[in-house]
């Protein structure tokens, strides 16, 4: 740095501040300054920063899976953030293990992150509490945190759930099916919370053999849709319900709460002389090129990534205020696959 400043006829604290892009030098001082910093490859030590400043202008992101479309918008609204504030985001995937989710929050912890977004994979977020106490930022994202009071950022999951099957009610259908992630993840509950509350709200009966919740692999999925549709045994070699699981009629409409689960279930529908009404939550890439197109109740997780991070960096900026619960609207997107009337 004083090799720059020797060299662009300026002070340290010039340099510095051209360096870090604070205000109080002109745009020709700072052109004059970059310019040299070109010129002599200069790059900033981030280790003496970190000594003298106590901050590594980093922050980290802990998502179920950066190879999932959504998992992936989120990532990208924390990192146009985080590039505006002139930190590097490290990511990492917890593959939906609670014991993973605390591994790489702890390893990036290690790696002093000025402050991390969790996507929450387990239900216990106490091991953050000495990182909070010792000045580490923390916000949740897409699922609230427990035993720790910190921000979060969550998209209306109820709200949504109750819109698509409401929407797929009033085009005449009174047996609905309900296929979600596994039941203790929060956006299932909230989303199944959802739909017994638009078939409530119609006055309609709910059958507990109508809703399948569990793993979101195209096979555990595709004998969910089987058995719903047909009110027996998946009709693929697979074991006959049990009768608990057998519904006691078959459903003309599904319901299917996140990407992972519309995906398999439009794998299992594939070559169905005729299709049941269908609502997804989450919207995919391809959706309107169906046929019918795809009926989904729509988040923004690009806007749920930037709402969370730009908490992140208030609470980085000082903000002592209360921990706050933000809940950013969903939307019903009409494409024709929620309107088929029952057969």
């Amino acid at each position: 740095m004083k090799d720059v400043a020797a060299a662009a006829g300026v002070g340290l604290k010039t340099v510095s501040r051209v360096v870090n892009k604070e205000s109080g030098v002109s745009p020709a001082m700072a052109a004059r300054v970059r310019a040299v910093i070109d010129e002599l490859g200069f790059r900033r030590n981030d280790s003496a920063r970190l000594l003298r400043t106590g901050s590594t202008a980093s922050v980290g992101l802990v998502l179920e899976d950066i190879g999932d479309p959504f998992s992936s918008a989120l990532s990208r609204g924390v990192e146009a953030v985080a590039r505006e504030h002139g930190c590097l985001l490290l990511t990492g995937s917890s593959a939906e293990d609670a014991d993973r989710e605390r591994e790489l929050a702890l390893a990036l912890c290690a790696r002093r992150v000025d402050g991390l977004v969790v996507v929450p994979a387990g239900g216990d977020h106490e091991y953050l509490l000495p990182e909070a106490a010792s000045g580490l930022a923390v916000v949740f994202l897409d699922r609230p945190g427990a035993g720790i009071e910190a921000d979060a950022v969550l998209s209306d999951n109820a709200g949504g759930a109750r819109a698509g099957t409401a929407h797929l009610i009033a085009h005449g259908h009174p047996r609905i099916g309900f296929i979600g992630d596994l039941p203790h993840i929060h956006t299932c509950a909230e989303r199944l919370r959802g739909y017994r509350e638009a078939m409530r709200a119609a006055g309609l009966p709910v059958d507990e053999r109508w809703i399948a919740t569990g793993p979101t692999d195209p096979a555990t999925v595709g004998r969910a849709v089987r058995r719903l549709l047909t009110g027996g045994p998946d009709g693929n070699g697979g074991p006959d319900p049990t009768a608990a699981e057998r519904a006691a009629e078959p459903v003309t409409a599904l319901f299917t709460a996140n990407n992972r689960v519309t995906l398999a279930a439009l794998q299992a529908l594939a070559g169905l002389p005729a299709r049941p009404a269908l609502v997804g939550f989450d919207d995919l890439e391809l959706a309107a090129l169906l046929s019918p197109g795809l009926t989904v109740v729509a988040q923004d997780p690009e806007a749920l990534g930037r709402t969370a991070a730009r908490l992140l960096f208030d609470r980085l900026g000082h903000d002592t205020s209360p921990p706050r619960r933000v809940e950013l609207p969903t939307r019903l997107i009409v494409r024709g696959s929620g309107e088929v009337p029952p057969a």
